[in-house]
Parts: C-alpha cells; structure tokens; sequence
C-alpha cells in the first residue's frame, strides 16, 4: 500500500513537472524542490513579492520507498551544520569563523544517503537567530527556542532522483497577494519581535551551553551535554 503524503509548493509559477537540478544552490538545504504539508504556508511562500499574485502548487509524494531524512530528531547543531554548507553568513568575528568550522566538521550529514530532507525553513528573521548563536551572542537553548517563534513551519525537500519520480502533481491555484502577503510579513514580524523582546532581558548565564562552550568542550554528534 502506498504512503501518500500530500503537498504544496507555493510559486509564482505553475509547476506541473518538478525537475531535479532546477534549484537554486543556496537554499537551505542545497539544490532540490522545496514543499511544505501546509497549504496556507504555500500561499505565502507565493506571496513574498507585494503586489504579485502567485500560484500555489499541489502534488502527492508517494514516500513508501523514500528514505527521508528527519531533522527533527536530530539537534539543532546539525540543521546548522546544514545551513552553513548551503546559505551565506556574514561571519565577521573570529569566533563565528571558528564557530562554523567546527560544526560543519562535527555535526555534518551527508543528503547524498537521501531522497526527502524533512525539517525547519530559515525565513530571514531565523537566519539571524542562526547567526547570532555563531556569534556566541545567544545560548544553545536559546536558539532552539527561537524556532518555534512566529512559526516557520517545515519543509520537505526532494533531493533525488527517486524523489521526483515519485510525486505526482494534482492542480495549481492562483495566490490572491493581497490576502496572503500581509499574511507573511506578519509571520516574520511576529518572530522578530518575539526574539527582539526576549533578547531585551536576556543575560549571559553560565550554566547555559554557548558556541565557545561547545567547540572548548570538544562536544561532537551524540554528546549527552547537548540534549
């Protein structure tokens, strides 16, 4: 029996054939077709240009032979460790530097072994929550906690061949903007300002586990000191 999942791409763009190779380099995750199970979600990510209407685009994964690849049970160094590979920081510190050389070479995750990447999406106002840990400016706890402000949502990325021969689109509807992209400002606003007025109080408190911490304490994948 199949294991259908059903997702959307939100698009400005009608995409009935997704091709492996078409995406951009310096997403998240690397090149790949990135889909969320959230169809509201998708009429955003259609929506991110003011005053451009988009499409959002459904198809049905079936994941019965896909081996996917599940963020979320991993730390959040290793969703890092990914972002560092495939998106751009402004790394101006010595720490920072330092800081992203460690995790790429400790908690680094090979896609080729996979079909399906499964986890968060870094909006903008996450992607400096991401930075600011390599900064040494935010704890570990910190960072995780950032996640789950103004709610980013998850993504799942196809990766392979395989992948694509297994989805299989269903329709595209048009994005009204004008709805869905106040929609996403708010989302990121939400976000920012939550991090914002927590950043406020926040102290350096040393019973918690900062960057310098980690690479100091020579904690790599499986250290109990990270869970």
């Amino acid at each position: 029996m199949s294991k259908e999942q059903i997702l959307y791409h939100g698009s400005l763009y009608q995409i009935e054939q997704p091709q492996l190779g078409l995406g951009k380099p310096n997403n998240d995750y690397g090149p790949g077709f990135y889909c969320t199970a959230h169809h509201d979600l998708a009429c955003e990510w259609a929506s991110k240009s003011q005053g451009i209407d988009g499409f959002v685009n459904e198809y049905a994964l079936d994941m019965t032979d896909l081996k996917v690849l599940d963020l979320g049970k991993y730390t959040i160094l290793h969703w890092m460790a990914l972002l560092l590979r495939n998106r751009t920081f402004t790394l101006t510190t010595p720490i920072s530097i330092q800081a992203k050389e460690y995790l790429l070479q400790n908690f680094s995750i090979d896609l080729s072994e996979y079909d399906v990447v499964k986890g968060y999406r870094a909006d903008d106002s996450y992607f400096s929550f991401a930075e600011d840990f390599l900064n040494n400016a935010i704890s570990l706890r910190h960072l995780s906690s950032a996640m789950h402000l103004g709610e980013p949502g998850i993504q799942y990325v196809l990766v392979s061949q395989k992948a694509f021969d297994a989805i299989r689109f269903r329709q595209a509807k048009p994005v009204d903007n004008s709805i869905y992209f106040p929609q996403f400002t708010k989302r990121d606003l939400k976000a920012r300002m939550s991090y914002k007025d927590s950043k406020v109080s926040l102290l350096l408190d040393p019973s918690e586990l900062y960057v310098l911490d980690i690479i100091r304490g020579g904690m790599k994948d499986g250290d109990p000191r990270l869970s």
